[in-house]
Parts: structure tokens; C-alpha cells; sequence
């Protein structure tokens, strides 16, 4: 692995890449939250949809996503991006990785520092900061087009303005602070009458809250790990994954795609999710074995991508959700309705999963919410918190009550 200096650049590989900006978290230190910006020849982003960041995850284009935080090297606090340089549009010139700090300087962080690393993980360079002071948000390093191909260069410069300061310098359109705006002098009031006797109101039912084996693994972090093919492969996961734990399964294909989890012997097992489109992207759920690696069968026929992520990745279900194709949402709300409008053609299927309390049955409690052909517009009662599993083929609306 290249340790580069500030103002240093090298040649990357124009494929997939994982960035992580890594700190040493402790009591008193700034979190960070990393960010990627999209510019075009003029050194400007061309709508704000090219900043993608922990509120706007996933590029429109697909080619930058942000995988959020979790752990790095020697037990180090990591918040992650994925690139894919070979597809980025030819409109963007560079792909600037950022940060911004909640909570103090960057002069504050310990141990800080940026990686680039292929998607099985082999390193390709790293970036140590140590000249931060002040600074509210910080530029890392870019991605620069250069004869063709690509480079990284160590940029290492700060701002005290934080991420909308920074933002703004690259085109991003700020709404303004309101806490900025002066407050009007205050309007003496008229005299109140005199108070009237209010009966106390019997107190509201406290919603249930989500058992603390869902709210556990929810926190449970680790390094996301992506792994890229093409054709049908047997993936091995690393190690590292939590034994046990349940993980969010993505992949990615320009075309049918198909992913089933595999038993102690190789062999498929269960079915996971299979999609069938010209854009596959899809998530599901799969459970770590308490014995031995995850390891996954994909089939395709062209180039996919797989990640592997926390389940705290997934979304969560609070309000309302739009979404297309399998997905995997997390529902923390208490036992009652939800509401479900499919506007594809063949199959929409629901399952709600339940984490089993029985020590000798580990496989997950399954309630089938909804299974019906086409276009729908139904209700189905949730016994309460869980994970849910969407099998769709086209787009659909989830959303809590009536």
C-alpha cells in the first residue's frame, strides 16, 4: 500500500473502489461524517443530486454510493464510500471525498486518515492527516481524469464553515440558517385572565418499543464488504461478520440477477432474492452461520456487484417508503397496520421477520404479510418491530397505518 503525502497523486485503477476516512473514536471526539462531490470541467457540482452523503446516499447515476460507518483496521471508527470510476458519466471530471466533523475541529480526531482499497479489500493507498486544527469540515483527497484513466491526488486542505461552507464553494445550494435571521423585538403582551382549572388528561399509551434483540443488532457495525463478478460464483464472506448476526445482502446487475445462501457444504440452500430487469438493484436479508464464513451463490449473465452491509444499513420504515424491485426495510414501530401499493405485474410479497427467542430453532419467524399477483393497494397487521422482506418486480409505497 502507497502512504501518500500531502499535495501527492498516483494512478488508481478506473474500477471499483472502497474509500474510508478512519479515526480513533473516544469520549470528547468529533464524529465524522464522509461526503463525495461530483464536478464537472469548471470545478463545480452540475445539480445538487451530485453531492452524495449520509442524507442522499446514492448517486443518480449509481456510480458513487455511500455505505455509511463502521469499522476499520485495528478497531478504528470508519465511515465508508464505494466508487466506480470506469462508469462515471463522462460529464464529471472529478470526485472530490470529504468530511465534516459534528461537535468540534478536526484538530480534535486522533488517528485520521483516508484509504483507498479494491473491493475484497487488497489496499491501494492511505492518507494520514496530521495538520488539522479548527476546521469544521476537510477535504481528503480526489479523483481527477488524467490521459484516459484516473488519479488520486492528497489534498489535506480544511474549512471552518463546516460542510455547508464547503458545499457552497462547489455549487451546492445552501439553504439559509434560519438561526441567522435576526429575532423581531419582542410585543408586550396583554394581561392574561385569570387560569381556569384544567382537567389532568389520563396519560397516552406509551408506543412498544423495539425488542432488544432487533435494537442490538441494529448497532452492530463492521466493514462493508463488496465483491464484483461476472456469471454464476460462489462468495465466500470474510470472517469478520458477526456470527449470528443478520446482514443486508445488495446487489447490483444489468440484467436477471439471482442470490441464494449455501449450507456448510457449498450448496445452495435457500433462495435470498432473484430479480429480473435491464437494472437490477436489490437487498435482502441473510443470516451469518454461527459455525462457519456466509457464503453466497450468485448467478448472472453479466457483471453484478454484491455487498454486504449492517443491518442497520437497511432503511427504515416510519412514515411512508417508496421503492422498486426486493428491498429490506426495518420496522420499529408497535403492533398494528401497514399499507402496501404495488404497481408491477407478477408477484408482491411481504414477509415480516422476527428474530426467534426459541435457542433451538435459530432460523428467523416468518409472517407472510401480503402474497398477491399485479397491481394492489392493501393493508396487513405487523405484530410489531421486525425486519421486512419486499419481493416486487416493479415499483411499489409502504407505509405505517391505514
Amino acid at each position: 500500500m502507497t502512504q501518500m503525502a500531502k499535495g501527492g497523486n498516483l494512478p488508481v485503477p478506473a474500477s471499483a473502489l472502497q474509500v474510508a476516512v478512519t479515526w480513533q473514536q473516544g469520549p470528547g471526539i468529533p464524529d465524522v461524517d464522509v461526503s463525495a462531490l461530483l464536478l464537472d470541467a469548471t470545478g463545480r457540482v452540475r445539480s445538487d443530486a451530485d453531492l452524495v452523503f449520509y442524507n442522499q446516499p446514492a448517486h443518480p447515476s449509481g456510480t458513487v454510493r455511500h455505505l455509511g460507518k463502521g469499522q476499520g483496521d485495528r478497531g478504528a471508527s470508519a465511515d465508508w464510500l464505494w466508487l466506480d470510476l470506469a462508469a462515471v458519466e463522462p460529464g464529471v471530471d472529478r470526485v472530490v471525498v470529504a468530511a465534516s466533523a459534528d461537535g468540534g475541529g478536526f484538530g480534535l480526531i486522533p488517528l485520521l486518515d483516508v484509504r483507498l482499497a479494491l473491493p475484497a479489500g487488497q489496499p491501494v493507498a492511505s492518507f494520514a492527516i496530521g495538520d488539522a486544527s479548527t476546521e469544521t469540515a476537510f477535504v481528503f483527497g480526489e479523483f481527477y481524469r488524467r490521459n484516459g484513466g484516473w488519479k488520486f491526488r492528497a489534498i489535506g486542505q480544511g474549512y471552518d464553515s463546516g460542510l455547508a461552507g464547503l458545499a457552497t464553494d462547489f455549487g451546492i445550494s445552501v439553504a439559509e440558517d434560519p438561526r441567522t435571521t435576526p429575532a423581531p423585538p419582542p410585543v408586550p403582551a396583554a394581561p392574561a385572565p385569570p387560569p381556569m382549572p384544567v382537567p389532568t388528561p389520563a396519560p397516552a399509551p406509551a408506543p412498544a418499543p423495539a425488542p432488544q434483540g432487533l435494537s442490538a443488532e441494529l448497532d452492530i457495525s463492521f466493514s462493508p464488504f463488496v465483491h464484483q463478478a461476472t456469471g454464476r460464483q460462489r462468495v465466500t464472506c470474510p470472517p469478520t461478520l458477526p456470527p449470528g448476526a443478520r446482514v443486508v445482502v445488495e446487489v447490483e446487475c444489468r440484467g436477471s440477477v439471482s442470490v441464494d445462501s449455501c449450507d456448510a457444504y457449498g450448496r445452495s440452500d435457500r433462495d435470498l432474492l432473484a430479480a429480473y430487469g435491464d437494472d437490477v438493484h436489490g437487498r435482502t436479508v441473510a443470516t451469518v452461520p454461527e459455525d462457519r464464513p456466509l457464503s453466497l451463490t450468485v448467478r448472472a449473465d453479466r457483471p453484478w456487484t454484491l455487498r454486504v452491509l449492517p443491518l442497520g444499513h437497511a432503511r427504515r420504515l416510519q412514515h411512508s417508503l417508496n421503492g422498486r424491485g426486493p428491498d429490506l426495510l426495518v420496522y420499529e414501530g408497535p403492533a398494528g397496520v401497514l399499507s402496501f401499493v404495488h404497481q408491477g405485474e407478477s408477484n408482491f410479497v411481504v414477509w415480516q421477520l422476527i428474530k426467534s427467542a426459541d435457542p433451538d430453532w435459530p432460523e428467523d419467524e416468518e409472517d407472510l404479510l401480503v402474497n398477491e399477483i399485479g397491481r394492489l393497494d392493501v393493508l396487513a397487521p405487523v405484530q410489531g418491530p421486525g425486519v421486512l422482506r419486499i419481493d416486487a418486480d416493479g415499483p411499489w409505497r409502504a407505509g405505517v397505518g391505514g
